[in-house]
């Protein structure tokens, strides 16, 4: 990213403006009326020459400089336009026969470094740019409204700008070339900046722009008295990702809006796969752990949890993949008030959940078998649930034996309701329920 190319333009408007400029202080620049008079003759062809979307409400001319045989310029004229109430106002620069160049009034208005004086634009309507400046970030999703602003720079294709709210908030906004008022800016984060030397952030340090996240760490969690945070960056569902460490030892991961609201809380103790580095993630895994363990034995499981894994979640309910002290795997259902229920891998498969972590054990199965009084097999493999037009699941199972198979009919993941002999059902694939010749 190349800073904004007004290095001519602001020598220009310097050295034809130094007379007004003298007593800005005191009072708003006059405007001649043989300026405006050129201007307003001259400005909607160029508005037209450069694309630009302005309906021209006040012009001036600005200033020229004459050809340099020496330096080779073949001399530039400048005009400020304004485009009405709520616009952000220009500053058009012709050379010769070649195209317009377009800038916003903001880098003249709010120079890049606050240190360094420029000639701002001083048609009325020009003048004060916050107004327009928040209906764009009101238009843009912005988290606030910005009572502060600052050019960055300008490319082929993005005007960019930092912009700063009382809340601590500080962003950068990214429009248009020319910028339009009218179109959505994009909004960037100033974290995301942080190692840019062309577009840092200057109004607030990292510091502070995390910390005017806490609040919304509250709406996480509202026990959670912030200990510690840090901004992980942009995720892909269009979020920004902070993760947040409590006094308490608890840590979660904030995914945040562009309006600045939450979208999601994810809990460091249950991410698998890691994520969080504030967080002492093994006291906490052990503590979830526990919880598990309680409300898998509420459930009426004898499971205790040594290792588990959230699946995403699915309105009130909490499923998770757990491994029992004996190295078998189950799925535990977990509602937010009431009774949960804990199932064990095969029947897991009817409710459409498989096990990864812990072993998998078919003596569920196998008991079910044995309701319809096929007691000879002991499961050892399953094939894929069918669900069959009246609601039922069905699910084959083949035995250790090796001999043919069955498909068992379930009204639910816990309710068998039929069995029918693989000789019989037509419809097996494992390969010993195949039919032979």
């Amino acid at each position: 990213m190349r800073p904004m190319r007004l290095g001519l333009l602001a020598a220009l408007i310097v050295a034809v403006m130094a007379p007004a400029m003298a007593h800005a202080a005191a009072a708003a620049p006059s405007v001649s009326s043989e300026a405006r008079k050129q201007g307003m003759a001259d400005a909607p062809a160029l508005v037209s020459a450069a694309g630009m979307t302005c309906q021209v409400s006040d012009a001036r001319l600005a200033g020229k400089t004459q050809p340099d045989k020496k330096t080779g310029s073949l001399g530039a004229t400048v005009y400020e336009v304004a485009c009405g109430p709520n616009s952000l106002g220009f500053l058009i620069q012709t050379n010769g026969a070649a195209a317009p160049q377009v800038f916003s009034c903001i880098g003249s208005n709010y120079p890049a470094d606050m240190s360094k004086p420029t000639s701002p634009c001083i048609l009325p309507a020009n003048i004060d740019l916050i107004p327009a400046i928040d209906a764009l970030a009101a238009k843009s999703n912005a988290p606030c409204a910005p009572n502060k602003v600052r050019a960055i720079g300008q490319t082929s294709s993005n005007t960019l700008f930092e912009v700063a709210c009382a809340d601590g908030h500080d962003f950068v906004m990214s429009g248009s070339v020319p910028l339009d008022a009218t179109k959505p800016a994009t909004i960037i984060n100033c974290l995301q900046t942080e190692t840019s030397a062309s577009a840092k952030c200057l109004f607030t340090d990292a510091a502070a722009r995390l910390a005017a996240e806490d609040g919304l760490a509250k709406l996480s969690d509202a026990s959670c008295v912030v200990k510690d945070r840090r901004y992980i960056g942009p995720l892909a569902d269009g979020t920004d990702g902070y993760e947040f460490a409590c006094q308490s030892g608890k840590g979660f991961i904030a995914k945040i809006t562009s309006k600045g609201t939450l979208a999601e809380t994810l809990d460091c103790a249950k991410l698998s796969g890691g994520g969080c580095t504030l967080t002492d993630t093994r006291a906490a895994t052990a503590e979830q752990a526990g919880l598990y363990t309680k409300l898998a034995k509420a459930a009426g499981s004898n499971c205790a949890v040594t290792k588990y894994a959230v699946f995403p979640a699915q309105g009130d309910k909490e499923t998770v993949e757990m491994v029992c002290g004996d190295g078998n795997g189950a799925i535990g259902i977990f509602p937010a008030t009431g009774k949960g229920m804990v199932l064990d891998c095969g029947h897991a498969l009817i409710a459409g959940f498989k096990c990864t972590l812990g072993k998998v054990d078919y003596t569920g199965l196998t008991n079910d078998l044995k309701k319809f009084d096929k007691k000879e097999c002991v499961v050892s493999s399953t094939g894929q649930p069918l669900k069959a037009p009246d609601g039922t699941i069905r699910l084959e199972v083949a035995c250790s034996d090796g001999l043919p198979g069955y498909m068992i009919q379930f009204t639910d993941a816990q309710t068998p309701k039929d069995v029918t002999a693989c000789s019989f059902a037509g419809n097996c694939v494992l390969p010993t329920n195949k039919k032979k010749g």
